[in-house]
């Protein structure tokens, strides 16, 4: 601490530093009468300030004496005697009296006229002599652990200065047994193999006993590490229960478990992965069993292979480099389909909103539902406040031929058509801060929410159905499947199948990414439908500027490690075309993933792509976004382009970084 007693301290110092270099000019400039003159004047005021510096001495020995003798006898007796560490300082943190047993615990520390810093940080020091409380816990004290007790003390005399005193109770032991509480402190582990049916499949019949045995007898070694009980409570389901140093020791080695379930080999071609979920921080198990069971779902949400540790106020994710795997069993899609179905006939309307920015998925998605809502018999609207570039065509020809003129309405139009009984339905992002409008959004009372992205760490709150299915290609997948068993012999216009298309084109990019046999299946219904394949053709054209622009984007990319960055200029603030242009630098050969960065407004906007060698996803929510392996996205809040530059290498760097330890 800086802060002394500064009535005590002369402040010569300064006129030192002029007068000699005042003589040093004179020399050399050969003016020595004047140097002499200069000369003199330093040495008088040497003279004066060490008489200064004497007579203040004998001010603070004074002002010492005279504070002892003010502590009445009684007082001064109490604080002798204490069997603790006990030490008056004032409001500047210098050390004005201490007792015996301080001196022989902090003999170094023990000195009149010291300053407290010595002996506590700066931080700690600071929060004793600001903060309104008297009780400071855990203080940590040359490798030992205080509670600081404080308190004002009264004097006889006049005395310009506020004191406190400081009891010091030794707190070690207790902060051993927290830290023994602690470490032994229950953890609830709950394990999925969440690929084991597609990996069956991958597997001849007469090895798959063989696999599961593989399976178990990780799991079982596993339990062993970690000095945990475990049970098996389903096929390629366990739970563990451990303590929390053993959990530490897996953070410290990131879950190794994951990569070594991989090596499992008896003649797979899929490699298994496991979701975990992790329950801790809580006094009862019932607790952590429920931390540990959203943990596990939100492993799986986010696509396997992966580790979500949830305590009562924090997240922490583990691995997720491995692509989903397409699940080619629709009976999930069924049940969710018949369960939406009794939701939307128990309710008096529906509403459908998608994420801020959409585009054709999340447009197309939400038309795709609107039709099967009205052929169930309720009105549906669609809650979207402008129309961008990429959605005006289709959305304009759609609105062209409906009956309903409120089929798109406004968040601010809602208030007259919204009851108790409303449901509205989120498309295409399970993100509470990508929801289009969120406010509106707390408004109903019922809610479902369906997207093919990675489940979010701030996801939508408390929804009566979820559907997330990460191996979807794009939502608009995922609503051709539902619309098929939501309504029998369902008949979709041109239009909609156009739409519900688009999506999947969109987001697959022409059927390159992320594109399973599912979703040539839902393409192949959509064509039966009617969908003109020319029509989406000449709805995804470029004009001449589109191209010069996105050609300057991507004269700007930079290639470093096969990962391409893209500044755009400022003068063009088009999201739609940055994400164009992050898939059209995944092109250039020796890239592998790819970033685009616009500047839109007061913030920074980041599209990136991948081929799968990276997960973009990782990287978007090092950022604050998110998405999926190969695609996903971040906003930057009042950033500008260069600190936005910034922050995404160093979230590169540390993905990669976490990937090769």
């Amino acid at each position: 601490m800086e802060k002394k007693f500064n009535f005590l301290k002369p402040r010569n110092e300064y006129f030192f530093v002029i007068i000699i270099i005042a003589i040093a000019t004179m020399f050399i400039l050969k003016h020595y009468v004047i140097a002499s003159v200069f000369l003199i004047a330093f040495v008088g005021l040497l003279i004066y300030t060490k008489r200064v510096n004497k007579s203040k001495q004998s001010q603070w020995k004074e002002f010492v004496d005279g504070f002892i003798n003010s502590v009445d006898n009684a007082s001064k007796g109490i604080l002798v005697r204490m069997p603790f560490p006990v030490a008056i300082i004032d409001t500047n943190g210098i050390i004005l009296w201490y007792n015996q047993v301080f001196m022989d615990r902090f003999p170094e520390n023990a000195i009149l006229s010291s300053d407290i810093d010595s002996l506590l940080s700066s931080d700690d020091i600071q929060n004793i002599l600001d903060s309104k409380t008297n009780i400071f816990k855990d203080i940590s004290i040359k490798k030992e652990s205080y509670d600081i007790y404080t308190s004002q003390i009264e004097t006889k005399s006049e005395i310009d200065r506020d004191v406190l005193v400081l009891y010091f109770i030794d707190s070690s032991e207790k902060a051993e047994i927290k830290k023994a509480l602690k470490d032994n402190a229950e953890v609830v582990m709950l394990i999925d193999a969440d690929n084991l049916d597609e990996v069956r499949k991958s597997t001849t019949e007469d090895k798959r006993p063989l696999l599961e045995a593989e399976i178990k007898r990780a799991i079982n070694s596993y339990s062993q590490r970690l000095n945990a009980v475990y049970k098996q409570y389903s096929t390629g389901k366990y739970i563990l229960i451990t303590h929390r140093n053993e959990l530490q020791k897996e953070i410290e080695k990131k879950f190794e478990i994951l990569n070594q379930i991989r090596e499992i080999d008896t003649g797979n071609t899929l490699d298994v992965t496991l979701s975990i979920g992790v329950g801790f921080g809580d006094n009862t198990p019932m607790k952590n069993h429920e931390n540990a069971f959203s943990a596990l779902e939100l492993a799986l949400g986010r696509g396997g292979d992966q580790v979500v540790l949830k305590s009562s106020d924090a997240l922490e994710f583990f691995g997720g480099s491995t692509k989903e795997v397409e699940k080619r069993s629709r009976v999930k899609t069924r049940v969710f389909a018949h369960a939406l179905k009794d939701v939307i006939n128990n309710s008096t309307n529906v509403f459908l909103m998608g994420h801020s920015n959409p585009d054709i998925d999340c447009i197309g998605a939400a038309i795709g539902l609107s039709s099967v809502i009205r052929a169930l018999g309720k009105r549906s609207h669609i809650i979207i406040d402008s129309f961008n570039n990429s959605i005006e065509e289709i959305a304009d020809r759609y609105m062209k031929e409906q009956i309903d003129e409120k089929t798109f309405v406004s968040g601010s139009d809602v208030d007259n058509l919204i009851t108790d009984e409303s449901l509205i339905i989120i498309v295409d992002t399970n993100s509470k801060n990508y929801v289009l409008n969120y406010e509106v959004f707390k408004r109903f009372k019922k809610s479902v929410i369906i997207d093919h992205h990675r489940r979010a760490r701030v996801g939508v709150e408390t929804p009566l159905l979820m559907y997330v299915e990460t191996y979807a290609s794009s939502t608009s997948e995922i609503v051709t499947e539902l619309i098929q068993y939501m309504k029998e012999n369902h008949k979709i216009t041109n239009t909609e199948a156009e739409a519900l298309l688009a999506g999947i084109v969109v987001d697959t990019k022409n059927f390159c990414f992320k594109t399973g046999v599912r979703t040539f299946e839902a393409a192949a219904y959509l064509r039966s439908q009617g969908a003109d394949t020319v029509y989406l053709k000449k709805l995804f054209s470029n004009d001449l500027k589109r191209y010069i622009d996105k050609s300057d984007i991507i004269r700007q990319a930079e290639v470093e490690n096969g990962i391409a960055i893209a500044v755009s200029p400022l003068d063009v603030e088009d999201n739609i075309l940055a994400a164009q242009t992050a898939d059209e630098l995944l092109n250039i050969t020796g890239v592998i993933a790819s970033f685009v960065l616009i500047k839109v407004g007061n913030d920074v906007l980041v599209s990136g792509r991948s081929l799968g060698d990276l997960n973009v996803q990782l990287i978007s929510e090092a950022l604050g976004g998110g998405g999926h392996f190969t695609m996903a996205g971040a906003r930057l809040k009042d950033k500008s382009l260069e600190e936005a530059t910034k922050e995404l290498k160093e979230a590169i760097a540390k993905i990669q970084r976490e990937g090769e330890e």
